[in-house]
């Protein structure tokens, strides 16, 4: 299998699991069950209470459920903010991750050179890395607190657990940060080259004819011209030597 194929099925399945996790990231925002706490009194006073980014909701044995969003914006404390921040930030990041590895991907076929297209599905990776990372916090933060409420004797408010929305979106953020690095590796190697690379490219490139061809020739002509140059200077020297060293005798002049 060519380098080529093996890179474009390795974009194509990271592609697809950083769209799997994006996917599960997105699900969790209209989930409430971040963490739930379980009031189990008698039979008929059984409830249970869980609750989200944006709202608390009560369930009772019969299975009816109420929901209350939170009445104030600007009463919320500074830890739900940056939660629902981070959330956002994660499915928007993701969301353009996926249209850059669309468009820099070798399959699609959208983009221009194969190193354009490589620095963009690059680029798609580190997106997608951003968008894992905004979710692991979110989920880590709250699955943090959520525990030091519960092990904490001094709080008095109930204690609830964590919901299975805080599972569901560490496994798609483990998916983005897995999918995107692999990419980024991949790309990077191929659209970022190192200076080494540069300097031994495939023949045909400049730096490759510079170092391969001009270098030689050179010390090739310092090699020869030393040879040369002498031989020519004892040739001259040669024919001087012969020229006054020549004599004569009486019986020339008679």
């Amino acid at each position: 299998m060519k380098y080529r194929t093996m890179v474009m099925y390795m974009e194509i399945g990271c592609f697809v699991s950083c769209l799997c996790g994006w996917i599960l990231v997105c699900s969790t925002l209209p989930t409430p069950f971040w963490s739930y706490s379980e009031n189990s009194g008698s039979v008929m006073t059984t409830a249970d209470f869980f609750s989200n980014l944006w709202q608390d909701c009560v369930s009772d044995n019969t299975g009816a459920s109420s929901c209350k969003g939170f009445p104030s914006l600007m009463a919320l404390s500074g830890f739900l903010h940056v939660c629902r921040a981070l959330t956002i930030c994660a499915v928007i990041t993701g969301f353009f991750g996926g249209v850059l590895t669309l468009i820099g991907m070798k399959c699609t076929k959208i983009g221009g050179s194969e190193i354009a297209n490589a620095r963009v599905t690059f680029a798609g990776g580190l997106t997608y890395m951003v968008s894992g990372f905004c979710g692991m916090i979110t989920y880590s933060w709250w699955a943090n607190k959520t525990r030091t409420e519960f092990v904490d004797p001094l709080f008095m408010d109930a204690k609830r657990e964590l919901g299975a929305a805080i599972f569901i979106g560490w496994g798609g953020s483990i998916l983005l940060i897995l999918g995107g690095a692999v990419q980024t590796y991949f790309s990077g190697k191929e659209g970022l080259p190192s200076g080494s690379q540069k300097e031994h490219r495939r023949p045909g490139s400049y730096a490759w004819t510079r170092q391969t061809y001009m270098l030689p020739a050179a010390a090739s002509r310092m090699s020869l011209g030393s040879p040369l140059l002498y031989e020519g200077r004892q040739s001259r020297t040669t024919r001087a030597t012969t020229k006054t060293g020549r004599t004569y005798s009486r019986d020339n002049f008679v």
